[in-house]
């Protein structure tokens, strides 16, 4: 399970969307990649490996096949969780408390917040001498709760509660005084508190990653959605080799959780706008650049509902999935998933070559299921897509759980993918 130990890693070292996109441009630099930067011309030959960031939260990375691309090989996770961002320093109330001001980011399970320690992650925008610059920060300490009500102040809570997160879900800072959080910013930066022009905060669950289970067959963290993904589509692509034929990227977009409609979304300029320069370095026609799309597939990785013990009536009695199943394949009539017949069964015939098992997910009929970035994405880049997962409980949750050995699972059905030298001969048709 040493993929499973990797990506805890990966987890502790992303607190924040920032972090997750800085953690896995370390990774792959380890690796021999190469940093472009969006604001710079981009000299490219066949074979290079580079990656790019968007708005410090949103990564790039590709591999050029040895010769003309005739197709690209793509995943695409996201780096963001539900969770709450920061405001204020302090909030207005009772004196003798301060509370931090913030704000819901994404639909969370609001519960799982209350009576556990939090900190704060994200970004510090500086002034520097050479003008502003946006420096990763995290407070690696105990910094914060948010306090539940007594059970002796509110009888009927077990029967349920409607949360209210400006008055409910505000988090505990200080007992009066003490230095504010802008303060220890600076202090953990090194700067003046003046030099703090603006901040991208979040808070965090200090819980770090841990196996449970009588013989580790779980493992229990914050932000396994869908940092599961981020981290397992990584593995697959770095241990993947280039070929000759087809390209490879891989690809993390931030603000998933509330839309993809940024910048930085999935619903941004950022793929088109790689993809495309990447053809014009290449010298690639524009008629070129539209078979080897037609040619290309893409994997929308992001996490999916297991059976739960508790409450099994709440899967689709004909497509359960459990943790340590193998890698979800996700089907929704509605298309909030993108999978189609088609490219389930190309996924399907690369994980059997691969030897990695597959499970099937669908919502019930009578609820609605979450969306992902796919659907998303296909407004922007018009290819083949499938939906995968992993199989995970109490998604949403401030603490989440998955199974052991799906992350190695899933990065070997990547790694697979990235090198699979199918080919689109004709519509609905594919030959290996």
């Amino acid at each position: 399970m040493q993929t499973t130990d990797k990506l805890m890693e990966y987890i502790q070292d992303s607190p924040s969307p920032y972090h997750a996109a800085a953690a896995a441009a370390a990774r792959l630099e380890a690796a021999g990649f190469t940093r472009l930067e969006e604001s710079a011309p981009w000299a490219l030959s066949s074979g290079q490996c580079c990656y790019t960031t968007r708005n410090q939260s949103s990564l790039i990375a590709f591999r050029l096949p040895g010769g003309t691309p005739e197709g690209w090989r793509m995943t695409a996770a996201h780096s963001d969780s539900p969770t709450f961002y920061v405001k204020n320093d302090a909030l207005e109330g009772d004196k003798r408390y301060v509370r931090l001001a913030v704000e819901g980011y994404g639909g969370m399970n609001c519960a799982s917040w209350l009576d556990r320690p939090l900190t704060v992650a994200g970004r510090a925008v500086v002034r520097t001498p050479a003008g502003v610059e946006g420096r990763l920060v995290y407070l690696d300490r105990d910094l914060l709760t948010i306090p539940s009500l007594a059970i002796h102040q509110q009888r009927d809570v077990n029967r349920g509660h409607d949360y209210n997160a400006q008055k409910d879900m505000q988090p505990l800072y200080a007992l009066g005084g003490g230095p504010s959080l802008t303060a220890l910013l600076a202090e953990e930066l090194g700067v003046d508190v003046g030099d703090i022009l603006a901040t991208d905060l979040v808070l965090c669950p200090r819980q770090a990653p841990v196996r449970i289970g009588p013989e580790g067959e779980f493992f229990q963290a914050p932000r396994i959605d869908d940092l599961g993904c981020a981290y397992a589509t990584l593995e697959g692509f770095l241990s993947a080799k280039g070929t000759e034929r087809f390209g490879q990227l891989y690809c993390l977009f931030d603000n998933e959780e509330v839309g993809s409609g940024t910048r930085q979304g999935a619903m941004s300029s950022f793929l088109p706008d790689v993809l495309t320069r990447i053809g014009e370095a290449l010298g690639l026609s524009a008629q070129a650049r539209r078979q080897a799309l037609a040619g290309s597939l893409l994997l929308s990785a992001d996490n999916g509902h297991a059976v739960h013990p508790n409450f099994p009536e709440k899967a689709d009695p004909a497509n359960k999935v459990y943790p340590n199943g193998g890698v979800v394949i996700k089907y929704s009539a509605n298309q909030k998933y993108t999978t189609t017949g088609l490219t389930a069964g190309l996924f399907q015939a690369i994980c059997q070559k691969a030897g990695v098992p597959v499970q099937v997910f669908a919502n019930r009929a009578d609820e609605p299921g979450g969306s992902t970035l796919g659907n998303l994405l296909g407004h922007q880049v018009s290819i083949p897509m499938v939906d995968i997962a992993m199989a995970q409980l109490a998604m949403h949750s401030a603490v989440e759980t998955a199974g052991s050995r799906d992350p190695e699972y899933m990065a070997r059905a990547c790694a697979a993918f990235f090198q699979a030298e199918f080919t689109q001969t004709a519509d609905g048709v594919y030959q290996f």
